[in-house]
């Protein structure tokens, strides 16, 4: 058994980031004036926000501020965590899961034809999605905002973008439609493992589970071409180039100078833990997920 995804790990990552000379973004940041050496930090807070508050500390006395996307469900959504992560200097965004909780609302998760139910989903998605936004920016600012695989669902929430201009409502960027990749890596613990693609329904480059993908021109929001979600060839081959299993294959390349110079890389806090007990909970628990969601993909 590896010891990987641990708190001393975590540090270890941002200390040979830092040293190799990388400087850290957000969001907001990397969306404004991008640098050209740079780790676009990204934070998905699943589950454990609390979890999310150590990260945000451990980056603070680094020095170093990012993105973290909170959810808006009850267990997820903790106003002090949120208050407290927004003090330490990071950047809060909406990780939004809308359309597949208005597919459950609605009914419809078990209907098998897509057409007018699609469009009738995405309305009362929209609907929640303006009422969270609201709820967050009650708190604290909001400017981005990140999907939510929702894994069991076979509802993507980026399909509200189809229907709905998420800039009408003063949002500047979401990571998965408004920047290229095709020469920055994408570099995620999704899996709880640095090459997680095959135990991922959404979170990876092309073919992200949505009907049509690549027939865009209805869309009100058209994904940059480059995109996580309208890959070319270029960023196909760029990301296959840089295949890592552990934090020590990561750490590796670094001391190599293998890396390019712009990274996304977005951290999972529930995944990162300094205790033995919260850490095996979640090693046995991801491997039980990872499982599951292989076979998941091979019927999509």
């Amino acid at each position: 058994m590896v010891r990987d995804f641990t708190v001393s790990v975590f540090r270890t990552l941002l200390h040979k980031f830092t040293e190799a000379g990388y400087t850290f973004q957000s969001c907001r940041e990397y969306h404004d004036s991008p640098m050209e050496r740079v780790i676009f930090l990204r934070h998905d807070v699943d589950k454990l926000p609390g979890n999310a508050l150590v990260t945000a500390q451990i980056e603070n006395e680094a020095g170093i501020a990012g993105t973290y996307y909170f959810r808006s469900q009850n267990g997820n959504f903790e106003e002090d965590t949120i208050k407290q992560v927004r003090r330490l200097g990071h950047e809060i965004g909406y990780h939004y899961e809308d359309m597949a909780i208005a597919s459950r609302k609605s009914k419809v998760e078990s209907q098998k034809s897509k057409g007018n139910v699609e469009e009738m989903v995405s309305r009362m998605a929209f609907d929640l999605f303006r009422g969270n936004l609201v709820k967050l920016r009650s708190i604290v600012p909001i400017e981005t905002i990140c999907m939510h695989g929702s894994p069991t669902s076979r509802w993507d929430s980026r399909l509200l973008w189809k229907y709905n201009d998420y800039r009408e409502l003063g949002i500047t960027a979401e990571p998965y439609l408004d920047f290229s990749f095709d020469n920055m890596l994408y570099l995620t613990d999704t899996g709880r493992r640095w090459d997680g693609a095959s135990v991922s329904i959404r979170d990876k480059t092309a073919g992200n589970g949505i009907s049509s993908l690549q027939q865009y021109n209805e869309w009100k929001v058209k994904p940059l071409r480059g995109s996580l979600m309208n890959m070319t060839t270029q960023g196909t081959k760029f990301q296959g180039k840089h295949k890592f299993r552990h934090s020590d294959d990561v750490l590796a390349a670094l001391d190599k100078g293998e890396l390019p110079g712009r990274i996304m890389v977005t951290f999972h806090p529930q995944r990162w833990n300094g205790k033995t007990i919260p850490w095996l909970r979640e090693y046995f628990w991801q491997n039980s997920k990872n499982a599951v969601k292989y076979f998941m993909i091979k019927k999509i």
